[in-house]
């Protein structure tokens, strides 16, 4: 591995910008909290906004990649010179090798920071150059782009982000991504990926966060947010659909609805308030 924990430091805490400190699964990073990886493939995993994408960013920027999207950085090159969010204040500690390899020569760092939102955007600064891929993103489809991007940076043992990779995916599309993320760790990688995906974070042996109110906690994959949920939807779609649309054909507004079974009611509660603001 390359590297062993995540965490703030103390001295510079207070320097990161009062939205990231209130972010309350970010929050406990700042009272001195720390995430400890301690296998090879890393998923965290969280709702939008909980601050898994800006944990991401901030640990592929701390360990010198670029933080837009793609490999080492270039100080004064072709990379954005001022620090994320959290990357000014996050402490990532490296094992002996990844000492080695984050202060060794930019050409032998081995890395990749994938976003999904700038896949394009990295096609149009990287496409064609010496030592990234020559097929142009542009006449692919998302996902076809999408891999030919993996399938050229991702390649020797190194250190490699993703930022919700599956946003690009079909579902068999994230199986296949399965098996790459696999093979990466079984030939001496280190990957941290953020996800809303049940299909990837089901990837065996690997450590999932979860991204949770009260701070980043270690999660078996039966016991996260997002994989209850899908379960529960998959199972019983009407259970949650019956209480947010409906449907062409429904009864008269004075007919019995779908009641929701007693554990989704107060889900059900908050979700239509957060779709419909309801008091």
């Amino acid at each position: 591995m390359f590297a062993r924990r995540i965490s703030v430091a103390p001295e510079a805490g207070s320097g990161a910008p009062r939205w990231v400190r209130d972010v309350p699964a970010l929050r406990p990073l700042f009272d001195g909290a720390a995430i400890d990886l301690t296998a090879p493939l890393t998923f965290v995993v969280g709702e939008n906004g909980s601050g898994k994408s800006t944990l991401v960013e901030a640990v592929a920027e701390q360990f010198g990649l670029d933080a837009r999207g793609g490999r080492a950085s270039v100080p004064g090159g072709n990379v954005d010179t001022e620090k994320t969010p959290l990357g000014e204040v996050l402490r990532l500690d490296l094992t002996h090798r990844g000492r080695a390899m984050r202060r060794g020569p930019r050409l032998n760092r081995k890395g990749f920071f994938l976003r999904a939102e700038t896949v394009l955007e990295m096609n149009e600064r990287f496409n064609g150059w010496h030592g990234y891929w020559e097929h142009d993103v542009n006449t692919q489809s998302h996902g076809e782009g999408f891999f030919t991007i993996i399938d050229a940076m991702l390649t020797d043992p190194g250190f490699y982000v993703l930022d919700e990779p599956e946003s690009a995916l079909s579902f068999h599309s994230c199986l296949r991504l399965v098996a790459q993320l696999g093979e990466l760790r079984d030939s001496g990688s280190q990957l941290i990926c953020a996800t809303h995906s049940p299909i990837l974070s089901a990837t065996p042996g690997a450590q999932i966060i979860e991204m949770r109110p009260t701070g980043p906690t270690d999660t078996a994959w039966a016991d996260l947010a997002v994989v209850q949920h899908w379960r529960r939807f998959l199972n019983q779609p009407e259970t949650y659909l019956g209480e947010l649309v409906t449907a062409p054909d429904a009864p008269e507004p004075d007919a019995p609805r779908t009641v929701a079974p007693g554990e989704e009611e107060a889900f059900i509660a908050r979700l239509r308030e957060r779709i419909y603001r309801e008091d």
